[in-house]
């Protein structure tokens, strides 16, 4: 993968191909570190190998407290692992629920099969089949984010929140 340490969010055009859980660690970390206001991401399982870094988790931090319309929403179609095996995020949203807001999809987009993060409706992660960590990252390509941003809002609004990652006050 191209270095991707000089693009910028909303400014450095084209396309990069991605085709590793490093590749992809990256591609998000970058996006993350520059997101101003919101973050969407449509996940089977919240690859830690992609989203469990300390550095992710920090960068989720900076944009929840940067102003008071930033928001962090995840869809994830399979909490199997992440209740099985602890998260960072899942743990971040505990502490940050009114700013980081997972849910499960509903039962008509259960099987869709591809993921994504889109980064303020300018810079996305797409990848056509979800267990697969081949894809494409693009800072700057307004059109197409702003199409699965706006997808990603239709599935949300009619999901619920994932019973199993509900905190248990004992």
């Amino acid at each position: 993968m191209e270095n991707i340490e000089n693009f910028e969010l909303g400014k450095t055009d084209g396309q990069i191909h991605i085709e590793s859980s490093e590749d992809n660690r990256m591609a998000a970390l970058a996006l993350a570190q520059q997101t101003q206001r919101s973050l969407r991401i449509f996940t089977r399982n919240l690859e830690a190998s992609v989203y469990n870094s300390q550095n992710f988790v920090e960068a989720l931090i900076k944009l929840v407290t940067r102003g008071q319309y930033s928001f962090i929403h995840i869809l994830i179609q399979d909490s199997t692992n992440i209740v099985k095996n602890g998260h960072r995020m899942v743990e971040l949203s505990y502490r940050l629920s009114s700013k980081i807001k997972l849910r499960n999809p509903c039962q008509e987009y259960r099987n869709f099969n591809e993921a994504f993060l889109v980064a303020d409706e300018s810079g996305l992660i797409h990848k056509k089949i979800a267990d697969r960590y081949e894809g494409m990252v693009s800072f700057n390509n307004p059109l197409e984010a702003r199409n699965l941003a706006k997808f990603f809002d239709e599935v949300w609004e009619k999901s619920e929140p994932d019973p199993e990652l509900r905190r248990l006050h004992l």
